[in-house]
């Protein structure tokens, strides 16, 4: 491969080193190296970009030699980060009751039930966001509204990857997307605006309201729904005291689709095992879920993701 004479050249040899890693990846990796690249520019406003890439290769790198770094870095990272996986289970059994002994179904639980919050305020932004820069487009302050709308919609989702990444595991970018520099104000509004990727996190941050209750409703359904069968032999044991919402006559009454009648321990001890059942169910819907959002997330947040780079 040729050495490259601008920053451009290097930065798309790099990404074509880079070709088939995760876009997450390709993101931080350009990010750092145009960063490191217009830094040696601006010391040395004396030498043009093909002597500093010159001099550049010699230290930094040459770019598929950058490119082996990240792909060996990025798996030592993803070794020291991600949780010790839980020990193979061969039995059916083990794998469907193994899956509480993962710390990942628990932190997608928690990713669930904070959806709902995540998701009004990320709507709320946007929504506030968008009529403003809209409405105020007309006037000389709606310039630097919508400035200001964009560039904290990338902040967002630079954090909402980094939660992703923290409790779904699916890896997103660490660095933003790296702004042009060699571009005028007006020139980087319309690039706003013409960028696929800003309309995909403004599609990702609209779809996490729906999403959000929908998450947070099916779990806490499910997990209440399960609590609750897995409570039947308190009520046995209490049902002068609690539960008094199911009793009819003073009796309570279960039916199993074979006619209603006054509930013993063999009912109790099929409504405990059913509750075991759906809980473990629960954890592992839970977790697919929490698995398919994250290759959600990174379809719309990550640059190039969505054109399969």
């Amino acid at each position: 491969m040729t050495t490259p004479r601008t920053i451009n050249e290097y930065l798309e040899q790099l990404r074509a080193a880079l070709r088939g890693a995760d876009p997450a990846l390709i993101q931080d990796a350009l990010y750092d190296a145009e960063e490191h690249l217009r830094a040696e520019l601006y010391e040395r406003p004396g030498r043009d970009e093909a002597a500093m890439l010159e001099h550049v290769v010699e230290s930094y790198g040459a770019p598929e030699e950058v490119a082996e770094i990240y792909r060996d870095q990025e798996i030592k990272v993803q070794r020291a980060i991600r949780p010790p996986p839980p020990p193979p289970r061969r039995s059916l059994g083990g794998r469907f009751f193994g899956v509480a002994a993962d710390s990942r179904t628990y932190t997608a639980l928690f990713y669930m039930l904070l959806s709902l919050a995540t998701g009004i305020f990320y709507f709320s932004w946007v929504a506030l966001g968008l009529s403003l820069s809209v409405g105020l487009s007309v006037l000389i302050i709606g310039l630097p509204i919508i400035v200001l709308f964009f560039g904290s919609v990338r902040v967002l989702s630079l954090v909402e990857g980094r939660v992703v990444e923290a409790m779904l595991g699916t890896r997103m970018p660490r660095r933003p997307v790296y702004p042009s520099r060699d571009l005028t104000l007006l020139q980087r509004i319309a690039r706003m605006f013409t960028d696929w990727h800003t309309w995909t996190t403004l599609c990702y941050f609209w779809l996490m309201l729906p999403l959000g209750v929908a998450y947070f409703t099916l779990t806490v359904t499910l997990l209440s729904a399960s609590l609750a069968l897995l409570a039947a032999p308190l009520a046995m044991l209490f049902r002068n005291d609690w539960f008094a919402g199911l009793y009819v006559d003073h009796q309570m009454t279960v039916d199993w689709g074979f006619g209603a009648h006054t509930p013993g321990w063999g009912d109790a001890i099929g409504m405990l095992l059913i509750g075991v059942l759906l809980l473990f169910a629960t954890l592992h819907l839970v977790r697919g879920i929490g698995y398919l959002h994250g290759l959600m997330a990174k379809h719309l947040l990550v640059r190039g993701a969505e054109q399969g780079a």
